[in-house]
Formats: structure tokens, sequence, C-alpha cells
């Protein structure tokens, strides 16, 4: 009996303690791991505030931009909206997880972020979906971003943590977290 008394406090502690653990560390792997790769994809993607480069197109539509000659005079204006936006989520959402505000719909975003992401890398510039329960631990899309995806997971699941700016709003407008 001492032993499954043991266990089941051992299982509550490490239940109470994954409350606040588990969120703090997927918010600092995603910044030590995954914030200066996003950063950095996002200013390939704009010359401006307003202004996507020419790589954007390429890299968002690569087969439409080929077709159109690579000059973005001939995408709609939805398209050239979706790379702005694209690119500016590209810096919005990680920033936001790492600082843990509206930590939730950030994951959420970059959730769809990563899959569309994914998409384009498969259907748009040929690459390859790799493999799951295979001996190698590489394949940039399947293996690679279905990691991503658990610690987004974990931080729409859970929250922020406690070291968040989502917790400093909860704590000074209390009636706002109802």
């Amino acid at each position: 009996m001492t032993l499954l008394s043991s266990a089941s406090r051992l299982a509550g502690f490490a239940d109470r303690t994954g409350d606040w653990l588990l969120p703090t560390l997927a918010r600092l792997v995603f910044a030590a791991v995954l914030l200066s790769y996003f950063l950095t994809s996002a200013g390939t993607k704009l010359d401006g505030l307003f202004s996507p480069s020419i790589g954007a197109y390429a890299q968002i539509y690569p087969r439409l931009f080929e077709t159109v000659g690579y000059d973005p005079s001939g995408l709609a204006i939805w398209q050239k909206l979706v790379v702005l936006f694209g690119a500016w989520a590209e810096v919005v959402l990680p920033v936001l997880i790492v600082l843990g505000l509206a930590t939730r719909l950030a994951a959420l975003g970059m959730m769809g972020f990563v899959l569309i992401q994914s998409l384009t890398d498969v259907y748009g510039h040929g690459s390859a979906w790799g493999a799951w329960f295979d001996p190698a631990s590489d394949a940039l899309i399947l293996d690679q971003r279905a990691l991503w995806m658990l610690l987004l997971v974990a931080l729409l699941l859970k929250g922020a943590g406690p070291l968040s700016a989502d917790r400093l709003l909860r704590a000074a407008f209390p009636r706002l977290a109802t």
C-alpha cells in the first residue's frame, strides 16, 4: 500500500507541476527553436511594412507566381493580401507566443500557419512529406512539423503559464478573465 500511496502522491505532484511547467517550457522551447526561424523567414517576405518582397510571392504562391512571369501585378488583390498578412502573421504570432499574450489564440493561429506552410512546401515547392514510424527522425515536413504542432497544442490547451503577459493582464483586470 505504501508503494501505491507514494505513486499516487507523485502523480498528483506531476499533475500540479505540469499545469505551470508544461506551458512555460513550451514557450521557452518555442522561443529557443522557432522564434528566429519565423522572424528570419518573415524578413525575407517584407521590403517594408506594407510592401511584400518578390520572394514572398515566390515562397507563398510558387507555381502561380511563375505563371504570371514573376510579376506581382499579375496577381489578384486578395492574393497580395494573403502574402502581406502571411508575412505579418509570421512576425506577430510567434512574438505573442513568446510574450505569453493572447497565447491560446496565437497558438491556434500558428497551427493554421504551420499547416498552410506545410501544404505549400509539399504541393507548391515539391518537398517530400517524409514518413512517420521510420528509423529517421528528421523528415522536414511530417516529423519536424509534428513536433512544432505538439508545442502549439500544449499552449492551446494549457495557456501561457504563470510567467506571461496573459497572467499579468488577468491579475490586473480580473473581470476580463471571466
